[in-house]
């Protein structure tokens, strides 16, 4: 029989079976109920509400937010894989979730917590330091809950398929599409069933909604705890990475042999049953695991001094990170395109006629931004289901496309977008110039055109397409090709990806500005989009788009797939 601490260490995939890891049993799907909920549950739309609780000050708060949730899952990751486990983590960031949400909730169901009601017309008063200090103290809590959650659910999910096997390896590429597929639901809530319950029925009731489903989502985590394979840490592998560096630039000057380089490198026997043993590809830091008549060598075959002396499993990890850092710099222009084009196009749908034929009825301007959403949750399944399987038989590859191939497929479809999107602007704004005839007036003057708002719901779909693609590919390609014992840190890169780009949007933002509108030019991204050009703006970034495709075809060509 298998002690608690065998199961869990078998867990971590040996190179060789043995008798403890031939007792795991995967659950697999059977425990994907318990797992699937934690990631999925909807966010409070905190940036809907412009009136009595959030002032410029408040606004600033969530906007860092926002910003931090992205960047608390390298964090996150790093603690998951270092000291606590997927499993630990994942339970600790419930928790801090689920406290989070109460405190948030309670910011507007109790009157003191929230600045008073004021009625249209008034001056209406801030809240007060310590209503903010709340505020804070519980986006705080949602913070470190994001910082656990989003770099472990997913590997956590993954970790409960058997790789050695078919139906385990088709399970965990199904269940990359799964993860993406509820939580792009979950958004979709939080972007229009809990705002209309914030903006019709009550703010309070609005957010007790993601409060009441977190409770439902411990529980059934908790409750499925007997069911999971749980993966111990390995310690922290950032000092390997260093050793690595120090050992290859101290023996810079060695020349390795041009016939069979492996051979003069320190290879010793490979014992760990986390990490699978690396096979050898020449390509660089290979140096830091010459062995020189100066190096000692330990009766195991390792290095009496690792910071002189590396192994090839050393080095070859540190190659697969070193591999991978190129490819991942392509998603942060590629959030670009997602970014801007979910930002404007709300400023385009209230200058748009949104009405729906001749009805009185107006598509709410904010409900755009759930197209994208909408076509990746119809395409994931089309694509797991009907397409990925005839690719199969063609192709003969697992998942009918390398992973690099449906990234560049998704960087593809981002200039397609951008370009389509520069077209549909152009044609609105003349159909407000030309004909002069406008079907209304916003509020801050800007003249609604004729011009059909479903047009601008094509390229969002798309968009949805090319995040189908490229999103979920960028988090496969992380999971598989990372050092088993960084998984954590991996699935924390999509969500630094996100915040880079979101950093580097509002940076363009910030240079077209001031760079455009000077003397008798216009301002490209006037508050009027009449008059402004924001079609110059998409074609500018959809010709970013192109030069990061050329990019992303030199790292793809460069890169090898860790065997």
């Amino acid at each position: 029989m298998t002690t608690r601490g065998e199961k869990t260490q078998a867990a971590g995939r040996p190179e060789n079976g043995t008798a403890a890891e031939r007792e795991i049993k995967y659950k697999g799907w059977k425990a994907m109920p318990y797992i699937v909920g934690t990631g999925s549950i909807p966010t409070p739309p905190l940036a809907h509400r412009a009136a009595n609780g959030l002032s410029i000050t408040t606004a600033t708060i969530v906007n860092v937010f926002n910003g931090t949730t992205n960047l608390a899952p390298l964090l996150g990751g790093f603690l998951a894989d270092t000291y606590l486990g997927r499993y630990a983590t994942l339970g600790l960031a419930s928790l801090a979730s689920q406290l989070g949400l109460l405190i948030i909730m309670l910011t507007a169901a109790v009157s003191q917590l929230h600045p008073p009601q004021c009625d249209p017309g008034q001056l209406c008063s801030g809240p007060t330091p310590g209503q903010q200090a709340f505020l804070l103290f519980g986006l705080t809590f949602l913070v470190i809950g994001a910082g656990g959650i989003r770099p472990c659910n997913l590997a956590f999910g993954v970790d409960q398929f058997d790789p050695r096997t078919e139906d385990g390896r088709k399970g965990i590429n199904s269940f990359f599409n799964l993860y993406y597929f509820t939580f792009n639901v979950a958004m979709m809530i939080s972007a229009t069933l809990i705002i209309y319950v914030q903006s019709n029925v009550s703010w309070s009731v609005g957010l007790a909604i993601p409060a009441v489903l977190m409770v439902f989502s411990c529980a059934f985590f908790f409750l499925g705890s007997r069911t999971y394979v749980k993966v111990r840490p390995q310690g922290s592998p950032f000092s390997s990475i260093a050793q690595v560096l120090v050992a290859a630039f101290r023996k810079r000057r060695l020349k390795l042999p041009d016939d069979h380089p492996e051979e003069s490198l320190l290879d010793p026997p490979h014992l760990s049953s986390l990490i699978s043993k690396l096979s050898y590809t020449n390509q660089i830091l290979d140096k830091a695991a010459i062995v020189t008549p100066e190096d000692e060598i330990n009766p195991d075959g390792s290095a009496a001094n690792p910071w002189q002396l590396c192994t090839l499993q050393q080095v070859e990890q540190v190659k697969c990170i070193v591999r991978i850092i190129p490819v991942w710099s392509t998603g942060i222009l590629y959030q670009v395109a997602a970014t801007q084009q979910q930002t404007y196009v709300i400023f385009q749908a209230l200058q748009s006629n949104r009405h729906l034929g001749r009805s009185n009825f107006q598509i709410p301007a904010a409900s755009f931004v759930v197209f994208p959403m909408l076509g990746m949750s119809l395409w994931i399944p089309i694509y797991d289901r009907i397409v990925a399987p005839r690719l199969e038989r063609i192709t003969k590859k697992e998942g009918g496309l390398t992973l690099l191939q449906r990234m560049g497929i998704g960087l593809v479809l981002s200039v397609v977008v951008m370009a389509t999107a520069g077209v549909i602007e152009e044609r609105r704004r003349s159909h407000a110039l030309r004909h002069h005839q406008t079907v209304g007036v916003t509020t801050n003057g800007g003249a609604v055109s004729p011009f059909s708002s479903l047009w601008l719901i094509p390229p969002l779909i798309l968009l949805g397409v090319s995040e189908a693609f490229n999103v979920i590919s960028q988090v496969e390609f992380y999971y598989k090709q990372f050092p088993e014992n960084m998984r954590s840190i991996a699935g924390s890169l999509l969500f630094c990806g996100f915040a880079m780009g979101g950093y580097l949007s509002s940076l363009m933002v910030t240079v077209v500005h001031r760079s455009t509108g000077r003397g008798q030019s216009k301002n490209w991204l006037a508050e009027d989009l009449n008059k402004g050009k924001l079609d110059l703006f998409y074609f500018s970034i959809a010709v970013l788009g192109v030069l990061n495709f050329i990019y992303f075809v030199g790292c793809a060509k460069w890169y090898r797939y860790k065997a």
